[in-house]
């Protein structure tokens, strides 16, 4: 795809920055052909191969992928082979691990809280958030979908989310959502943020796409979930829960809510322990 070759070409400016004028210790390495195996030691979900040997392409290494993206591997196994001249390969080998290790750690996690989530609700979405490393979106937002999830606003651009700086910008809830529709293009989503019951009930009679109820413990977003059903409301509305969220609680929230947004997918994940060893 042209978006993986866009991000692999910003991984060449961090390989930059690891080798900006030449590897000292690689001189003493013999300038001859050689394999290497990069190898996971703990179970996960792969991601970011694609990334990774995408750049690998651009250098003129040649790569075997034996565990893809999405795919599960456990630990000991190898998920891919690089050939090429010994020196290279060891130049290469800390942003290689780096973008793998960063992108199953993401994809994991998300994969494992999504499985908790639809043992209590099927059609649960389990989505990030904005909270990403500066430069890396693409790669984080992948790496959530990879493992199953909803990357959510990539960015501004994609949808109105009015959230409570909006509505003390505008003046009130009610005109905040009159704004937004009037000033929107009509193929956006109009999505807003609740902290109360009573201001969910308001915004689903207002008529928005998507309410996000935030930072309310799970016994108020089932009040509110009771409510819009009694009121006939609930099936129009995208309901989402987001704040607090995490793998010990997230089936609390899930039983009744569409979308459940958690933060700690691209900001509080752990890496992936992997590491890359020459074979031959």
């Amino acid at each position: 795809m042209i978006e993986t070759r866009l991000f692999a070409y910003k991984l060449l400016d961090t390989l930059r920055e690891d080798d900006p004028f030449w590897d000292l210790t690689s001189v003493i390495v013999p300038n001859e052909y050689g394999e290497a195996c990069v190898r996971v030691k703990e179970d996960c979900v792969v991601a970011g191969m694609e990334e990774v040997t995408e750049l690998l392409r651009l250098l003129g290494l040649e790569f075997t992928v034996l565990r893809g993206d999405g795919n599960v591997a456990k630990a000991g196994d190898c998920v891919l082979i690089i050939r090429g001249q010994k020196p290279d390969l060891l130049k290469v080998e800390r942003v290689v691990l780096n973008v793998l290790m960063r992108a199953s750690g993401i994809a994991t996690m998300t994969r494992r809280i999504l499985e908790r989530a639809r043992n209590v609700n099927p059609r649960v979405r389990v989505a990030a958030t904005r909270k990403t490393t500066p430069f890396l979106r693409y790669l984080e937002k992948k790496a959530v979908a990879i493992g199953g999830g909803d990357p959510h606003r990539f960015s501004l651009s994609d949808a109105v989310l009015i959230k409570d700086n909006h509505i003390r910008a505008v003046g009130s809830l009610e005109k905040a959502i009159i704004l937004a529709r009037e000033r929107s293009p009509f193929t956006v989503k109009i999505e807003v943020e609740v902290e109360t019951a009573e201001d969910a009930i308001k915004a689903a009679e207002l008529g928005v796409d998507i309410i996000m109820l935030d930072n309310m413990k799970p016994s108020d977003v089932a009040k509110v979930h009771e409510e819009l059903v009694r009121r006939g409301l609930r099936d129009r509305i995208i309901l989402e829960a987001s704040g607090g969220i995490n793998e010990d609680n997230v089936i609390e929230y899930a039983r009744y809510v569409d979308v459940v947004s958690i933060g700690a997918l691209t900001h509080s994940y752990k890496s992936i322990d992997m590491s890359m060893d020459l074979i031959k």
